[in-house]
Parts: structure tokens; C-alpha cells; sequence
């Protein structure tokens, strides 16, 4: 494993912590109502989640409002009891409009207000188009974290770009349930090439719904530790989710070998040389 480059402070009872759930009632995809989000946040509670974040979409179908999130939020966690520690985020769409807003206001769409911002990628997307979206967030002070890329056919296609983004300074997120087969040979297939590479961050359940698509994770990170060990299942369920949620450094940040000046896609942004 990769050595932490700093100490963590986390709460004494801090175990798994989800980084991408669609928990929030009636803003997207996601839970319906507030009954089926309580009863998201107590099955997470229940396999072992201790902090979770609320992160609805922010796309062309579903519009983002901070403040709408927090009056959710705190509907929600006066019915859990303190079971559960919520967080809020967002699933960034990457276009050009959600980017400008992003750079404009800072730590709007990101988890927590801090650097650490989930993208999604469109599926199927164009690489150049949104290369140089991914470079200026970045250059603005985020971390983006590329959510679920085993799933995106892009990504399941050309996986060479997945270690670009890394060193460019992204970090990646894979969902729990592709490990488990929840979707599909083809997914469940390149979440554990990405492993074995040492590609994956961390894992988040990207929970949509009490049953299908349950925001659990333990399942999951008990899967990671047989194909790895029980150090890195760890690292991307629990240590790693819950620096983020804190703003802090990874302790865990394997990074892929460096390319030469010339093959980089810094070099192929325009952008090599820059601090």
C-alpha cells in the first residue's frame, strides 16, 4: 500500500463511509420519498456505515440547489437519531455549464464544500471534448473523483485513460456492487482489471433505492479483500472515503507509473510544464 502523507483525525466510531448515495427524497433518480430515504440511511447504518454523503445528480434533468439539499438533510437525519452521520455532494455532470458554475463558486457542488469533487462523465463521451474540463477544475483547486468508470463504455473501451486522469490528479471511485456482479460480466470485469492495477481510490454504493441499488458496502469491501487483501478493502471502504469527507489527504493514493513529457496528457492539453 501507499503510505499516508498525513495523520488522519477521525471520530472514534468512524467505520465505512459512503461518498455517492442518492439518499435526498424527490430530487432525482434516487429515493422517492422521505420513508424510503429513512429506510436507505438504516440498512447503511446496519452494514456498518457510519458517515454517508448525499450527492443528487446535477445534469440537464435535475436541477441542484444547495440550500433545497440542506432543509433534506436535516428532515432526515431528525428521523435517524444520530445513527448515521449525513454529508452532502453531488453527482457532477461534467458539461460546460456545470464547469463554469463549479469555477465560479467554489466548493458548491464538491463534498463537504471542500476540494474533493465527484464527476460523471457522460456515457458514451467524446475524451478531447472533456479532457481540458477535467484540467481546469483541477487547475481551480479539485480533486475530481471519476465516479463508477467501470460502467462507462468510454472508459471500459480505452482504459489507458483512466491512468491519464489519475495523473492529472484525479482519484477514482468504483461502485461496491460492481465487484458483486450487480452490473454485469462487463463492469464486474474491469472494477477488478482496475484493482489489480492499483486504479481504484475508493468504493461508494451509489445507492439509489432500499433494495435495488442499496447503499450497502460491506458485501463489497468483504470482495475486495479476496481478490486483494484486507488492508487495501480497508482503504478504499472506510479510510480513504472518510479523509474525503474531511478535505484531507488520501491515506491510501496508489498512482500509476509516469509517462514521458512528450506522451502525457499534459503534454496533449498544452498543459505540461504548468505548477
Amino acid at each position: 500500500m501507499a503510505e499516508s502523507s498525513q495523520a488522519h483525525s477521525l471520530p472514534a466510531d468512524a467505520g465505512r463511509a459512503d461518498i455517492h448515495c442518492h439518499i435526498l427524497p424527490a430530487l432525482d433518480d434516487g429515493a422517492e420519498d422521505l420513508e424510503m430515504s429513512v429506510a436507505m440511511a438504516r440498512l447503511a447504518a446496519e452494514d456498518g456505515t457510519t458517515d454517508l454523503a448525499a450527492t443528487p445528480h446535477a445534469n440537464y434533468q435535475f436541477a441542484f440547489s444547495p440550500e433545497r439539499n440542506r432543509e433534506l438533510k436535516a428532515q432526515l437525519e431528525a428521523r435517524l437519531d444520530g445513527k448515521l452521520r449525513l454529508h452532502l455532494g453531488c453527482d457532477f455532470h461534467l458539461s460546460i455549464e456545470n464547469i463554469q458554475d463549479a469555477l465560479q463558486n467554489f466548493g458548491k457542488y464538491s463534498l463537504n464544500g471542500g476540494r474533493y469533487l465527484l464527476v460523471e462523465f457522460p456515457d458514451p463521451f467524446h475524451p478531447p471534448a472533456h479532457e481540458r474540463g477535467l484540467a481546469q477544475l483541477i487547475e481551480a483547486g479539485y480533486v475530481p473523483v471519476l465516479t463508477h468508470p467501470e460502467r462507462n463504455r468510454v472508459f471500459q473501451t480505452h482504459t489507458r485513460l483512466i491512468s491519464d486522469f489519475i495523473r492529472l490528479g484525479c482519484i477514482v471511485q468504483v461502485t461496491g456492487g460492481a465487484f458483486l456482479g450487480s452490473w454485469g460480466r462487463a463492469a464486474q470485469k474491469n472494477a477488478e482489471e482496475l484493482l489489480s492495477h492499483d486504479l481504484v481510490h475508493v468504493i461508494a454504493s451509489d445507492g439509489h433505492a432500499p433494495r435495488n441499488r442499496s447503499p450497502r458496502l460491506a458485501e463489497a469491501a468483504a470482495r475486495i479483500a479476496e481478490l486483494r487483501d484486507e488492508a487495501v478493502a480497508n482503504a478504499l471502504s472506510r479510510d480513504n472515503p472518510q479523509a474525503i469527507l474531511r478535505n484531507q489527504e488520501l491515506a491510501y493514493h496508489p498512482r500509476p507509473a509516469p509517462e514521458s513529457k512528450k506522451t502525457s496528457l499534459l503534454a496533449r492539453l498544452g498543459l505540461a510544464g504548468r505548477s
